[in-house]
């Protein structure tokens, strides 16, 4: 049996920062390519990829969904490393107060909240629309959930960034991260009840664990999932959603003439510029996949990037286009581990997308910027020259 190979770098620089010619020649090359570069099997179709991610008995989170032993190690017991039947009892705490009937009543006030910014930056003209939207606005919102008091939401934005950077192979983006991340962990592993606000998520998390609802010990790897992954990959969202209006003034406009487009445009800002690229996965057993067989043991690439990008599954994949809505995309995964978070990150990215078009007709943007980061693909600054009011 063949095995297609490549010599493709997944988190070298210049394919981090866009990946998207890469993971097309990939996919071209075959539904599963091994890259010795990384010393992992690489999905890149659409349907390998969502078969991938709803079998979880032979593709496991177990050993972890990061590319270095360390991160692995560090993430035992939370509901990303885990499978059934562990990880099913830190899923339902991790989720218990994060469903849409949870987060129900948070709407009124996450729209009102992002109303109010996108207004007071429509007014200033000019601003960075990473440093003043996409980061100020989903760390308000997590901190105030979550229940994160005083100093803690200073260290938010590095500690996320952090986290999520440490889960690449062990270079040098991963070295110099692993001290900031080992910050979070430490705190996670002492935080206790009475450091989280009353009536906060966070607090809900240890009256599970003290009526045995999740194992002990089990609250704070699960605070340190709402903090790592609540923050970081919503603010790749939604620095993404204003980058892409402002490319698309067309797009933004048919929201504004039809607000119901609102979920559709961020299905579509998801699919085509998904804030994660790549996530981990470990072969259980020996697996064939479109003829390749992949060997037990295995650490395996999920290209969630690639597989959004699929001419075999949506039509003009290179074209955002927000009435395409593609409910079907991978980038907040599929199966028992989908984002436990989306809930949330809907309603913030709705709020802003919502705001945009109302008070918004066009957004005249310099430069983006990028630095390369093992996990989220994010920009690092949008500087908005100039607002035409709607």
């Amino acid at each position: 049996m063949s095995v297609p190979t490549s010599p493709v770098d997944l988190f070298s620089d210049e394919v981090l920062l866009d990946p998207y010619p890469t993971l097309a020649e990939l996919r071209e090359l075959s539904g599963v390519v091994h890259l010795p570069a990384n010393d992992v099997w690489a999905l890149t179709r659409y349907n390998v990829v969502r078969d991938a991610l709803g079998d979880w008995e032979t593709f496991s989170s177990a050993a972890g969904i990061g590319f270095n032993p360390m991160v692995n190690e560090a993430l035992q017991g939370t509901s990303l490393a885990s499978d059934p039947p562990q990880h099913t009892a830190l899923r339902a705490a991790l989720t218990e107060n994060l469903s849409p009937r949870a987060l129900r009543g948070l709407k009124g006030q996450i729209d009102a909240k992002a109303d109010a910014l996108v207004a007071d930056l429509v007014a200033s003209g000019s601003f960075d629309a990473i440093d003043s939207i996409a980061r100020a606005f989903p760390l308000e919102i997590v901190a105030d959930l979550v229940g994160f008091t005083g100093e803690v939401r200073s260290h938010m934005l590095d500690w996320g960034k952090a986290a999520n950077q440490v889960i690449g192979p062990l270079n040098q983006r991963t070295a110099e991260s692993f001290p900031i991340a080992g910050e979070l962990y430490a705190w996670c592993s002492t935080v206790t009840k009475g450091d989280l606000a009353e009536g906060s998520v966070g607090r809900g998390v240890f009256e599970a664990e003290e009526r045995g609802a999740i194992p002990p010990g089990s609250a704070g790897p699960i605070i340190h999932q709402y903090l790592a992954a609540g923050v970081e990959n919503t603010v790749s969202a939604i620095g993404n959603i204003i980058a892409l209006f402002a490319a698309h003034p067309d797009q933004l406009a048919l929201v504004r003439e039809n607000a119901s487009l609102v979920p559709a445009a961020f299905n579509e800002v998801l699919r085509f510029w998904a804030p994660i690229n790549v996530w981990g996965r470990q072969a259980t057993k020996d697996v064939e996949v479109e003829g390749v067989r992949i060997p037990a043991g295995a650490r395996v690439a999920v290209c969630l990037g690639a597989g959004n990008r699929d001419p075999r599954h949506y039509e003009d994949p290179d074209e955002f286009l927000v009435e395409r809505n593609p409910v079907d995309h991978l980038s907040l995964g599929y199966g028992i581990h989908g984002c436990a978070g989306q809930g949330l990150a809907r309603l913030e990215a709705h709020a802003v997308i919502d705001a945009l078009a109302r008070r918004v007709e066009r957004l005249v943007v310099g430069e983006e910027v990028r630095v390369p980061h093992n996990a989220t693909r994010s920009i690092d600054s949008l500087p908005v020259l100039e607002v035409v009011p709607a």
